[in-house]
């Protein structure tokens, strides 16, 4: 029988320690915007020294390794419960190495397992694909508290930011999270957002946002249009890197949209930090 494991622990090690290039040239892009000997671009520039430093000793990116989320796309053959049980070993032995922080706590007694394995935890995400041949494309996504407190998610219309069921309302919720947010989550940050669906799946299209490559627009004219404009005014309100002033308040953003019932049209912002660890793997079986 297959054993994942080996493969899954070198995933979450390289996501847990290693910035994904497009992710730290967008850092480099965001400083030569900056003002030269502002705040904001030495914020930028200590982001990019910890990057190396984390790379050269195989340290975690940041203290706060995250949630864990597996995400799956794979036949339908494919076999999901040894892949879970590889899983969840790959998770005890990345968390005994220090490369992830316990970070799973029971919510009622408070109690930290210890070893980051609990109820839906890690986070398994699957999609059924068609394509021939016995491979696997497998993405973990570390996804940090703090960041995780500054998603949230709007019900159109609302009348405190004069948003109605249309694009200009969506734009008035995007920009408000933006400026709630003020730098904390870790700015400068990246925006996974979801128009409609219902209240779970809108969060969970949102947070899958956060695997498309920067730069990609979405298919749809409509929502790339709306990334474009929005990241070009999320960053003109000088919220800046961590919330000290600046041109770089965000590295990207990316629009999904789901299908949704008639009484109900919500807007979900998921907010990642600066520091995006998500790494890739194909995997034969």
């Amino acid at each position: 029988m297959t054993d994942f494991t080996p493969c899954l622990l070198d995933l979450l090690t390289r996501a847990s320690t290693l910035l994904p290039p497009e992710v730290a040239e967008a850092l480099v892009r965001g400083r030569g915007a900056e003002e030269p000997g502002s705040a904001a671009e030495s914020v930028l520039g200590t982001l990019l020294e910890n990057r190396e430093l984390a790379s050269a000793r195989r340290l975690p990116l940041c203290q706060d390794t995250g949630t864990i989320h597996f995400f799956i796309q794979a036949p339908g053959d494919f076999p999901r419960r040894r892949f879970q049980e590889c899983a969840r070993a790959a998770v005890v032995e990345a968390t005994r190495l220090g490369l992830l922080r316990q970070n799973c706590v029971e919510s009622l007694t408070g109690r930290n397992t210890g070893n980051n394995l609990g109820y839906v935890s890690p986070s398994f995400h699957w999609e059924e694909t068609e394509e021939a041949g016995r491979r696997a494309r497998v993405t973990v996504l570390l996804k940090g508290g703090g960041s995780e407190n500054m998603g949230i998610q709007y019900s159109l219309p609302d009348a405190s930011l004069g948003a109605g069921r249309d694009l200009a309302g969506v734009e008035r919720c995007i920009l408000d999270a933006v400026y709630r947010a003020q730098g904390k989550g870790c700015s400068p940050g990246i925006l996974g957002v979801c128009i409609g669906g219902d209240r779970e799946g809108g969060a969970a299209e949102a947070k899958r946002q956060l695997l498309r490559p920067f730069g990609q627009r979405s298919p749809e004219p409509l929502l790339a249009e709306l990334e474009s404009r929005l990241l070009e005014r999320a960053n003109g309100l000088g919220i800046g890197p961590m919330g000290l002033g600046g041109k770089t308040t965000l590295l990207e953003l990316f629009i999904g949209q789901r299908t949704r019932h008639p009484a109900c049209f919500f807007v979900t912002v998921c907010y990642n930090c600066w520091c995006l660890r998500r790494q890739s793997l194909l995997l034969d079986y």
